[in-house]
Formats: C-alpha cells, sequence, structure tokens
C-alpha cells in the first residue's frame, strides 16, 4: 500500500503541456488545444486522462478567486479567458467566490500575511466580483450559463474537530510544507490561520465534486499545491474510481519582469471608478513590443491566425497591433460602446481633434469654480487629477520636463493654473507621452 506521502508525491507527477501534446478528436478537447497554442497551459495532474474524459462528453469545471480587494484586478482574467475558451467549447462552467476562504487568507504568492477585512466587506467584494465577471462572460460570448457559488455556504457552519478528524487526517504536515507557497512563506512567518487554507480550498473542491459533479478545477500557477490537494483529497474521500483533474496557467509577468498588470499608481482594476476605461486602454495600449502577442493570445478572442500575422509586424506597425489588444480588451470588461468612446478621446488627444464628446471617457476631474479663478499650484493639479500619486511625484514630472498644460511644457514648479486655461474641453494635462486627464469647471 502506497503511503500518504508517496501518493501525493504521484498526484504532483505533472505534464508540461506543449500544444503538440493536445489532440483536437472532438469540440470538447478542442478547447485543450486552443488554450495550448494561446500559451495558457502550464501544468495538469493527469494530461491523458482529461484528453480521454473530455472525449466522453463535457467537464464541469471550477475557478476560485477570494474577493480580499473592491474590485477584479488584470492579474485575475488569466483563468477567466480560459473558462471562457472552455465554456466556449461546451464545457460547464462554475466560478466560486471565496467568501469563507477570504477569510483565512491565501498565502500563495504572499510574503506577509493578508490584511483581514471583514465578512460585511467580503460579501460585498463577492457581489462586485460576480458582477464584473457576468459582464465579461456576456461580452466574450458566453452562451453557457456560468454557476456561481460561494464557498462560504459549506465552510462558516463547519464543525471544527469533525473537519480535522473527516478531512484533516488525510494531509501530511511534511508534504504541505513541500510546496511552494508555504516553502516561501516558511521564511518570513506562516500563521497557522493560513496553514489551513490548503485543507479549505481541497475541501471546496470534494464539496463541488459531490454536489455539482466537478472534475476539473483550474487556476493560476501558484495554486497548484492546493489544487493537487484537492485532487488527492477526492481519491482518498470518494474512492480510486473518482475521476478529478488539476489544469494550472503560468503566472504572467511583463518582459522587463516586473508584474502584469501593475502601474505605478495601483493596480489594473475593473471597476471604472477605481480605474477608468480611459486609463484601462492606455495601460494595454503602452505595453512593450515584446509583450504585445502574448498579451493578444491571453487577452483577446481574435483568431491565432490574425494574431500569427501582427506578430510579423514591426515598429510603428506594432502600436497598431496594440491599439488591437487595448481595444478588444477593453471591449471585453467595459463594452463595444465604452471602447469607441475611448477609442475615439485617444485619438482626439494625441491628435489634438475629435469631438467633445469623445474626451468625456478621459479621466476627469472637477475644480469648483472659485478654486479655479483663484488659481491652483501646477503640482497641486496634477495630484489632484490622479496623473501624480502625490506633488512630490508632479515636481519630478516637471523637473523631468514630462509635464504639459494644455499641450505648452511646463517648466516651472511653481505656475499657477487658472480658469484661463479654461477651454471648450476644459484643462487637459498630460503625463509624458501617453497619459491624459481633463480638468473643468465643477
Amino acid at each position: 500500500m502506497k503511503t500518504q506521502e508517496q501518493a501525493s508525491a504521484q498526484a504532483e507527477q505533472t505534464d508540461k503541456i506543449p500544444g503538440s501534446h493536445i489532440s483536437g478528436r472532438t469540440v470538447h478537447i478542442e478547447a485543450l488545444k486552443i488554450l495550448a497554442e494561446r500559451g495558457f497551459l502550464q501544468q495538469c495532474s493527469d494530461l491523458q486522462g482529461l484528453e480521454k474524459r473530455m472525449e466522453e462528453g463535457p467537464v464541469t469545471l471550477y475557478v476560485g478567486t477570494d474577493p480580499t480587494g473592491p474590485s477584479l484586478h488584470a492579474g485575475h482574467m488569466v483563468p477567466m479567458f480560459a473558462v471562457a475558451h472552455l465554456a466556449r467549447a461546451g464545457h460547464r462552467p462554475t466560478v466560486l467566490i471565496g467568501g469563507g476562504t477570504a477569510m483565512v487568507g491565501d498565502p500563495s504568492g504572499k510574503t506577509e500575511m493578508r490584511k483581514m477585512i471583514s465578512a460585511r466587506e467580503i460579501s460585498e467584494n463577492g457581489k462586485r466580483f460576480e458582477k464584473q465577471l457576468n459582464t465579461f462572460f456576456h461580452h466574450a460570448g458566453v452562451t453557457e450559463e456560468v454557476n456561481f457559488v460561494n464557498n462560504a455556504d459549506w465552510l462558516s457552519g463547519l464543525n471544527y474537530i469533525d473537519f480535522l478528524r473527516d478531512i484533516g487526517r488525510h494531509f501530511s504536515v511534511n508534504r504541505m510544507l513541500s510546496f511552494e507557497a508555504y516553502k516561501m512563506r516558511m521564511e518570513t512567518g506562516l500563521s497557522f490561520i493560513e496553514f489551513n487554507y490548503q485543507l479549505l480550498q481541497s475541501f471546496d473542491f470534494l464539496e463541488l465534486y459531490r454536489k455539482h459533479n466537478c472534475e476539473l478545477q483550474i487556476g493560476g500557477d501558484d495554486q497548484w499545491g492546493n489544487i493537487v490537494a484537492g485532487v488527492d483529497l477526492i481519491r482518498r474521500v470518494e474512492g480510486h474510481e473518482a475521476r478529478s483533474f488539476g489544469l494550472t496557467f503560468p503566472l504572467v509577468t511583463r518582459s522587463d519582469g516586473k508584474k502584469m498588470g501593475k502601474t505605478e499608481q495601483g493596480a489594473v482594476f475593473l471597476d471604472g471608478e477605481l480605474f477608468t476605461p480611459f486609463d484601462f486602454f492606455q495601460y494595454w495600449r503602452n505595453v512593450a513590443d515584446a509583450d504585445v502577442i502574448k498579451f493578444l493570445k491571453l487577452f483577446t478572442f481574435l483568431p491565432m491566425e490574425q494574431i500569427n500575422e501582427m506578430a510579423s509586424w514591426k515598429d510603428q506597425k506594432i502600436n497598431e497591433a496594440k491599439e488591437i489588444l487595448a481595444y478588444e480588451f477593453t471591449s471585453l470588461v467595459h463594452g463595444k460602446e465604452t471602447a469607441d468612446k475611448v477609442l475615439e478621446s485617444v485619438k482626439a488627444a494625441f491628435s489634438k481633434g475629435g469631438s467633445g464628446a469623445a474626451l468625456d471617457s478621459m479621466p476627469t476631474t472637477e475644480i469648483p469654480s472659485a478654486e479655479l479663478e483663484a488659481g491652483i499650484g501646477v503640482l497641486e493639479l496634477f495630484a489632484r487629477s490622479g496623473l501624480c500619486s502625490s506633488r512630490g511625484e508632479a515636481r519630478r514630472l516637471v523637473q523631468q520636463g514630462g509635464a504639459r498644460v494644455n499641450d505648452e511644457k511646463v517648466s516651472d514648479i511653481e505656475q499657477n493654473i487658472d480658469a484661463s486655461h479654461l477651454g471648450e474641453d476644459g484643462i487637459v494635462l498630460r503625463a509624458g507621452k501617453k497619459r491624459y486627464a481633463r480638468i473643468v469647471r465643477g
């Protein structure tokens, strides 16, 4: 008989997944081929077994996300695009909102313990996540109904003693500490509450397997240890004949090594109030040349033939590919109508033309009329517009020659901006070559 460590080690034996390993014999298995050629797939607990299962028909799958913040951000979206591809191929998707696990905090990918937030905040965040994802799936052309569940429904009422006896006994502490998420945190300190996270996520998979016949869990590669632990738990509790699979996607970074979806001002949120559609568009319009094709594969549904053609574009032509990326992703998150307005705004800002309606999509700050009449220091104005996070950052921007007001370069950090600068479109501020904001009279 295998020891627990041997069985778990077997569960961790994975297939690295180049696209050539995926055969496309049915519409359901075709989804794996699509994911592989677009660069999604990283590890699978049993690739051949998953292919065979998909040949039999659609699979119920799930992806989880913990609502620990007020909005989803770009870093959450790789698994969500994968869900959309799988759903469009006929598989049955479930999105788990981690209302229960968010109370604990996932240590994966973190160097320190997450800040604890209230149950009310978690609940409100979860509702926003669900609304954002429903919008995305609708724009992505997902006609298969996406099932939303919340693990607070079964985790909140657990009896801890019973849970330890029934579930905890299947986990080896030595094995858990071998996973990268825990090894990294052991260096900085791992709390006991976080140590329980893998048990809870594994129990989620078991619960969905039992109640919804969910056989596949997907997620970012930082979730690998938690996912294979769930696969192993299902086998131990339900028996060797139970079929379940884990599939992970690479954690996407930019070509400069920085975390994708991060700016100096913070995360690239899907919530338009936290990160405007204009800024969202501009983030993707300004990605490095080396990243644009990778991001077109991951964050659009454009055909691979079209993307492969763009891979040969050079110099100025590559900027057209970036604009396509920005437009497609903005359309999926905020809708085509908003993306059209933003695109017109961008062109208006760069060409000093366009309609006033287009400028409505530009990040806009209202300043009381009395303040504008009296005049506001340029550093204060750039900070209040959101183009700079502080007066100090605005000072550096001016000193480096990157600040413009109504397309006039600002060279004096003491300059005052007043109502005389107001034009038909307000006061247009620019930071660097590609970031704009507008000031209007309040």
